[in-house]
């Protein structure tokens, strides 16, 4: 079985309906989600980017760039990641198992 390594993709967003932009894909590879979204502080500490929010979207290095507004930038951060992750699942094919 193949792990998934997860990349952190900084966006910046505004405070409207529009898309954020992704600004750059943090070169670390992370083992898992959890290690990207914990590292996510850090490195959002060191970006002075000219944006009323600048956020970390941790996903799978294979995924594509998944469309985030400025509204839900402002979501409670539970809510943000479900519908990340929604989407996530709605455009990734399925793992599968082998024996």
């Amino acid at each position: 079985m193949q792990s998934v390594l997860f990349v952190m993709a900084i966006l910046g967003c505004g405070e409207s309906d529009a898309p954020c932009r992704e600004l750059g894909v943090d070169q670390v590879r992370y083992q898992s989600e959890a290690q990207c979204l914990a590292a996510s502080e850090d490195v959002l500490a060191r970006r002075d980017d000219l944006y009323p929010s600048v956020v970390a979207q941790c996903r799978p290095a294979s995924a594509r760039a998944q469309l985030l507004r400025g509204s839900e930038v402002s979501l409670p951060e539970s809510q943000a990641t479900h519908l990340f992750r929604q989407r996530i699942a709605q455009r990734s094919p399925s793992p599968t198992t082998g024996s």
